[in-house]
């Protein structure tokens, strides 16, 4: 059922909307960190290193569909705002081109990139993980972009439904294919494939039955330039900000691997914790992404400004609120992953959490006002913030892991997160200051000339 965000208390919207955003998060999570806990507990601690030592590079690969993705729907959402059911159409067209060229240069550059990024004593296990999620880059992309299309439409429960259901099934299927089948760390990765795979077939069959707005009609199947344009122009931006993100951690990661397997294994669960502790700011920050993209296309500013600030106090609460719990809690988390006790693994994951967490708040500021600016399409601050955070996340990794040992990689996410934070937030007012209105530039009676 959809949506519409243009009417109504904006600090409610926010709250429904991000809720069910916030369980799909939450079961995303689980699901991969349930790849970590079946290799970690059934394969040992080197296999579960190998993991670690992927995740990065799977990361960006999922950050760029996410990213790419969502600039896509960002446009829908805004002609949906705009009560424009004619321009949802030629959204939805172009948007699906763009996501299957994507897909197949992220499969291709996924499978030729693995070997030189990989650690060479960890290699084996490592790349063929990588290589079967390889395989999966179509679902997730495709995953992605048709629950894009859902929440565009103010609907943010249905993809929590089919996040649930897939989150489900790869547990089992990660069990059953290596306790069961015995096929090693590939098992893990099959898994995911394979539940991706259900969740999409299952997915466009709901959506083609329950949103008529979605089903795309042969008439609206036209290619037009200045259309593709307008969504790219969104679009690009947006997983060139989300892979640098990504790229960051990579590097942050091959800092990581020179300290070996412990500090490999203790930081890959650290920041499996640390993703599951700040879920709720991202769902926030989902959220604000959709309501100021629904409002900027009926161009009402006032409720953005609302939006914003509500999303604002809201981070606020959950930043203290994740302090405390990851202080408390976070080592015992850190167990989780091994099967051993490793008590030089629980040490330095904690290390790791108890820095991170003091920086909280700056993360929230990026979540709720990174995803307020790219929701009324102007991605370029977005951008700059993400390489302000790119060059201080690598400068401090590098730098001050030569000055303190591995202690020091984990105050690069602290530093990247408050000189990005800070950024952002100016820039947001910048723009709800200068704005009044904006209007898409391409015309609908154009496109059918």
């Amino acid at each position: 059922m959809t949506n519409d965000l243009t009417i109504g208390n904006p600090l409610t919207l926010i709250i429904k909307f991000a809720i069910p955003l916030l369980l799909g998060n939450l079961f995303l999570q689980i699901y991969q960190i349930s790849d970590m806990v079946i290799v970690g507990r059934l394969l040992g601690t080197e296999t579960l290193a190998a993991v670690g030592s992927s995740a990065p590079i799977y990361m960006v690969f999922l950050m760029i569909a996410f990213g790419f993705t969502g600039g896509l729907t960002v446009v829908t959402a805004q002609r949906f705002g705009a009560h424009d059911d004619d321009g949802v159409q030629y959204s939805v067209f172009h948007s699906l081109v763009a996501a299957l060229t994507l897909s197949v240069i992220m499969t291709l550059g996924l499978i030729f990139s693995l070997k030189p990024l990989l650690p060479a004593e960890i290699f084996d296990d490592a790349y063929k993980f990588m290589f079967v999620l390889s395989l999966s880059a179509v679902m997730i992309i495709t995953f992605n972009l048709l629950s894009g299309f859902i929440r565009a439409l103010g609907d943010s429960k249905t993809p929590l439904y089919f996040l649930v259901f897939s989150s489900l099934i790869n547990i089992v299927l990660n069990f059953v294919f290596i306790n069961n089948f015995k096929l090693g760390v590939v098992g893990s990765a099959l898994g995911t494939l394979v539940a991706n795979t259900i969740s999409v077939i299952l997915c466009y069959g709901y959506m083609w039955k329950r949103f008529p707005l979605l089903r795309l009609e042969r008439r609206f199947m036209k290619f037009s330039w200045q259309v593709m344009r307008d969504h790219l122009n969104i679009a690009v931006p947006m997983a060139l900000q989300f892979s640098i993100l990504s790229f960051s951690i990579l590097i942050v990661q091959g800092v990581c691997n020179s300290f070996g397997p412990s500090v490999i294994a203790a930081f890959a669960a650290a920041l499996r914790i640390e993703q599951v502790a700040t879920q709720p700011l991202m769902a926030i920050g989902l959220a604000m992404a959709t309501f100021s993209a629904q409002n900027w296309g009926a161009s009402l500013l006032s409720r953005i400004r609302r939006g914003a600030k509500y999303a604002f106090l809201i981070s606020t609460g959950l930043s203290i609120f994740g302090f405390i719990l990851m202080r408390e809690v976070g080592e015992n988390m850190i167990g989780i992953f091994v099967n051993d006790g490793n008590s030089n693994i629980l040490r330095i994951g904690k290390e790791y959490l108890v820095i991170s967490t003091q920086f909280y708040f700056f993360l929230g500021l990026i979540f709720v006002f990174r995803n307020t600016v790219q929701g009324m399409g102007k991605p370029i601050v977005p951008f700059i913030s993400s390489l302000i955070e790119l060059s201080t996340r690598i400068f401090a990794a590098i730098y001050l892991a030569k000055v303190m040992g591995y202690t020091g990689i984990f105050y690069a996410s602290a530093i990247s997160w408050t000189a990005a934070g800070l950024f952002v937030t100016a820039g947001y007012f910048f723009y709800i200051n200068k704005f009044g209105k904006d209007t898409m530039r391409w015309k609908i009676g154009a496109i059918k000339q």
